[in-house]
């Protein structure tokens, strides 16, 4: 795929887009074209048409989507799933209108069913019910995977598909109400041992396990992955089940997540667990077996990773 000579990156200016791109222009002699969301809405199919109509593209990175935590999820479901699914069948679609052979969707652990065998194999997908709390965000990536899985079937498309596990990393979103866990938890450690608070409520019971990984280590699997030949991939998926897990091969609760990022950011207040409040998915650590038997695996431990981000934290929004 990286010998493409134009592609295409959906969502440049997003965590996991902005990684990309760094590397990319780093390593590869490749034109990289962007597209700011004032001058390319991808939720809508005309704009996204026009723009590919217009640029000759050999390959395209589709790492745009709508995101967010727990209580992003549950306030905005139609938005996660509506835009999410228009971003997806627009720059699909379009790229295989265009004859563009290769394509990299980027999607997201929640796809797997609440109650899925740990670690969690890519043939999990479709073997049960959804989180509750970020079902219509789930959906809406199942629809990409299974988008791209269908124009390789129909069309002899190169589309492929990886899925994350939780990641963190600079350029995260640290929206108090928006956020993921970690940029939430550095958000509000920082500022409470700014203030030399005495208390830090977090939301659930502690107990949940996660698997994090950097955005990084995530940018290093996505070269992997295109950087290999059709038959090397196509000999570790199958044509339903085409999508590979990227994930850190560790986990850690909720409450060691805490305790980390509190010793780090300097708070020495007391922490506290609202298990009033919903804990999601209780367990999630990915199977990392077919990225490990192509010759991957992660490179930034957690305490190391959330050092550098913490410390890009201080230095953008402090």
């Amino acid at each position: 795929m990286l010998h493409s000579k134009k592609i295409f990156l959906a969502g440049h200016k997003g965590m996991v887009g902005t990684s990309l791109r760094a590397a990319i222009e780093k390593i590869f002699q490749i034109e990289l074209v962007v597209a700011n969301r004032d001058d390319l809405d991808l939720t809508n199919q005309a704009q996204v048409d026009n723009f590919f109509k217009n640029n000759s593209f050999d390959m395209v990175i589709l790492a745009a989507a709508k995101v967010g935590g727990i209580l992003a999820n549950s306030s905005y479901p139609a938005e996660f799933i509506y835009e999410n699914l228009m971003i997806e069948a627009n720059v699909i679609h379009a790229a295989h209108s265009n004859n563009i052979q290769n394509l990299l969707f980027l999607g997201s652990s929640c796809i797997y069913p609440k109650e899925s065998f740990q670690p969690i194999h890519e043939s999990s997908l479709l073997a049960g019910a959804l989180e509750p709390t970020n079902e219509p965000y789930a959906i809406a990536k199942i629809a990409g995977i299974k988008l791209c899985e269908s124009y390789n079937r129909q069309f002899k498309r190169d589309y492929r598909s990886i899925m994350p596990t939780n990641l963190y990393g600079p350029g995260d979103n640290f929206d108090a109400e928006n956020s993921h866990v970690i940029p939430a938890l550095i958000q509000r450690f920082t500022a409470a041992a700014k203030i030399c608070d005495s208390e830090v409520v977090i939301w659930g019971s502690g107990k949940p396990t996660r698997d994090f990984l950097h955005v990084d280590d995530l940018t290093n699997a996505a070269i992997e992955i295109m950087s290999i030949e059709r038959e090397d991939y196509n000999r570790v998926v199958t044509p339903m089940q085409s999508h590979i897990n990227i994930g850190s091969g560790k986990e850690c609760t909720i409450e060691e997540l805490a305790r980390l990022i509190a010793k780090l950011c300097m708070y020495k207040g007391k922490i506290v667990f609202d298990s009033k409040k919903p804990d999601g998915t209780m367990k999630k650590l990915l199977d990392n077996s077919i990225i490990q038997s192509l010759g991957w695996k992660p490179q930034i431990t957690l305490e190391d990773g959330l050092n550098k981000v913490i410390k890009w934290y201080r230095s953008n929004h402090t």
